[in-house]
């Protein structure tokens, strides 16, 4: 029995020393004071000697031979505490357990298990509620007696509990601020804090304030009371600053992120680049063959159209042949044109004409006549060459001009036209200009290959220079190229007034290259002092001269004078619009361009209203109508004054 007296008597004092272990975990945080005070308390709290009113042990047993048990009491840190046997040991009595008692000292091993089990999962339960629950159990145990001690308790508890409420900064906080002095000024040093110059000067103030705190401070006791404000306010900045380094970083990363992309980008355009480097110089290579090769293409071109052009088509070569047999065999009677005695009358419209083509000075007549109101009035004086003369007289007398009267003369005729009179004959004789023009092997690579066509060494060509000579009977006379189709009636040009120029003309500087620095080397001083670059050219093919002026101008011997300072070519090519230019400078009266529209031989685009209202269509160029060269969408205007039912068409097969 007193065994199980002693192990009640043992629960007991667990459940009185059980609450007081709970409340010695926070007793470290305590102060020195406040802890002597604590202990004096609990010291205090023994169970009182008599013991009377604990009836469920027998009154038999002397209370004078037990002790009471041995407060112990933790003061470690933790709330973590254990019981173990050693911690619930019942004191030594007189009484000493028997030992051959194996029964009840087994008994009161199991009963000691189960309590350090039960206190074990009490600890887990929050200390306020276990206070609750062995104050109500020792309230009930204890006597009226220890009252006044219970009610010293219950005021201890409640100082403890405000002093932890107060003071929520643990131990050694005074070393902990110091540390967030450090990491605030650390901050002050990243980029992302010098850079918010709002935050840096908030951490400098508070680092200021916290430095006043800390000032004096050897321990937490020194502290001011309003440290705690302090330390929470060096938070929430140090928290700010935080998340300032963590957008930084991420920003950061961002731009990391966003710098490595375009450095892929400016890989890859590099790349790119290089690629279209390589292929702008493959391009170039290529576009600089292509350009050689299109050189030499047009000179292929310009060489075999020159040819063309020089080139006779069968059909055109076998009609004159065709003519001139059939000349030969009239008698001369028959060889006669009619109306000798108005060749040179002055009333009549007298039209010159040179040419050796003889269906080309047939649509020219032809079509003249076609659209004259006065065709009676017309007068053609036709020259031609010694090979095309028979010719040429054999088709006018086969097809007479109608009304018109015609006369047809060989240039062999004018025997006053000779190398001593004339410069340009005795140029064509000279050896240069032979080997200008016959020497093949350079005939392909000179860029002005037009100024080699034969014609230019044809004196037919230079006829227009000597119409005072040719007609001196005559007052005015109208010129036409062999290449030229008549659409309107002429009559009125006779009764224009050239008001004292020579040559009454069509100017063609609608086009800058038309001016007279196209046709004229002005680097050449002979040439720079005399005439005007920008001056605008004309155009041979309709001309209308008054004779009596080139008479009193003496117009022939400006043009001799000029030919023989260009007898090395050096103030222009061959040809007769350029010594027509210099020749007639300043004695020419321009014409409205509705007389005489040109480039039908050249130009794919001329105004097609234009043409239609010319008086004088002009197949200027190397694509003549009778040419297979032509430009299609012209011929039908040469065409329709071509007669391709006659007989001697049909037997040389000239077709449209």
């Amino acid at each position: 029995m007193m065994r199980l007296r002693n192990l009640v008597f043992g629960l007991l004092s667990l459940s009185v020393l059980a609450p007081i272990l709970l409340y010695i975990d926070n007793f470290s945080s305590l102060t020195p004071s406040f802890k002597q005070e604590f202990l004096e308390d609990v010291t205090a709290l023994i169970l009182p000697a008599d013991t009377s009113h604990l009836n469920v042990l027998p009154q038999g047993e002397s209370s004078a031979v037990r002790k009471e048990p041995i407060g112990i009491v933790y003061t470690d840190n933790s709330y973590k505490t254990v019981l173990t046997d050693k911690d619930l040991q019942l004191p030594d009595t007189d009484r000493a357990l028997s030992a051959t008692d194996e029964d009840a000292q087994s008994r009161k091993d199991d009963i000691i298990k189960q309590v350090i089990q039960s206190s074990n999962q009490e600890k887990e339960e929050t200390w306020t509620d276990r206070v609750a629950d062995q104050e109500s159990h020792q309230l009930k145990q204890q006597s009226a007696l220890n009252s006044d001690k219970v009610g010293k308790r219950d005021a201890l508890l409640t100082k403890i509990n405000k002093q932890t409420s107060q003071s929520p900064i643990p131990a050694a906080w005074e070393r902990q601020l110091r540390d967030r002095l450090i990491k605030a000024r650390v901050y002050l040093s990243l980029p992302a804090t010098k850079n918010n110059h709002h935050f840096k000067r908030d951490l400098r103030m508070q680092i200021k304030e916290v430095q006043c705190v800390l000032e004096g401070a050897i321990k937490d006791s020194d502290m001011p009371k309003n440290a705690y404000e302090k330390w929470k306010a060096m938070d929430q900045l140090l928290e700010k600053g935080k998340q300032m380094q963590y957008e930084s970083a991420n920003e950061l990363k961002k731009f990391e992120a966003m710098l490595h992309s375009k450095e892929e980008q400016l890989r890859v355009h590099k790349k790119q680049t290089m690629s279209l480097t390589t292929m702008v110089e493959k391009l170039r290579a290529t576009l600089h063959s292509t350009e050689e090769q299109l050189q030499e293409h047009k000179k292929q071109n310009m060489f075999l159209t020159q040819l063309t052009a020089k080139t006779l088509p069968k059909g055109l070569h076998c009609l004159p042949l065709r003519l001139t047999t059939e000349y030969y065999r009239l008698n001369s009677s028959e060889q006669q044109f009619p109306n000798h005695e108005i060749l040179d009358n002055p009333l009549f419209h007298h039209i010159a004409l040179f040419s050796d083509n003889v269906l080309a000075a047939a649509v020219v007549v032809n079509s003249t006549v076609t659209n004259s109101k006065h065709p009676s009035k017309l007068v053609f004086h036709i020259v031609s060459d010694r090979l095309n003369y028979a010719a040429m007289r054999m088709w006018f007398l086969v097809n007479p001009p109608g009304k018109a009267s015609i006369q047809v003369r060989n240039i062999e005729e004018f025997t006053w036209l000779n190398s001593s009179y004339s410069p340009v004959l005795k140029q064509f004789h000279s050896q240069s200009m032979i080997d200008y023009y016959f020497r093949a092997h350079s005939a392909n690579s000179d860029p002005n290959l037009k100024y080699r066509n034969p014609k230019y060494l044809s004196i037919l060509n230079h006829l227009r220079f000597y119409l005072p000579e040719i007609f001196p009977k005559l007052s005015k006379v109208l010129f036409l190229d062999d290449d030229i189709v008549v659409q309107k009636d002429l009559t009125g040009l006779w009764s224009l007034d050239l008001k004292g120029n020579v040559n009454g003309a069509v100017e063609t500087c609608r086009e800058s290259f038309h001016r007279f620095d196209t046709y004229l080397n002005f680097s050449n001083p002979l040439i720079s002092k005399n005439f005007d670059p920008g001056a605008c050219g004309w155009a041979y093919g309709m001309n209308l001269f008054d004779l009596e002026e080139w008479k009193r101008q003496n117009i022939t011997d400006v043009y001799h004078s000029w030919q023989k300072l260009n007898l090395d070519r050096q103030l222009w090519k061959l040809g007769t619009l350029p010594p027509g230019l210099i020749t007639f400078w300043k004695r020419t009266h321009p014409l409205d361009r509705r007389w005489h529209v040109l480039g039908l031989g050249y130009n794919p685009n001329v105004n097609q209203i234009e043409i239609e209202r010319g008086a004088v269509i002009h197949y200027n160029g190397n694509m003549k109508p009778w040419l297979e060269i032509g430009i299609p969408k012209y011929r039908n205007y040469w065409a329709k004054y071509v007669d391709y039912d006659h007989v001697y068409l049909r037997e040389c097969n000239i077709n449209p």
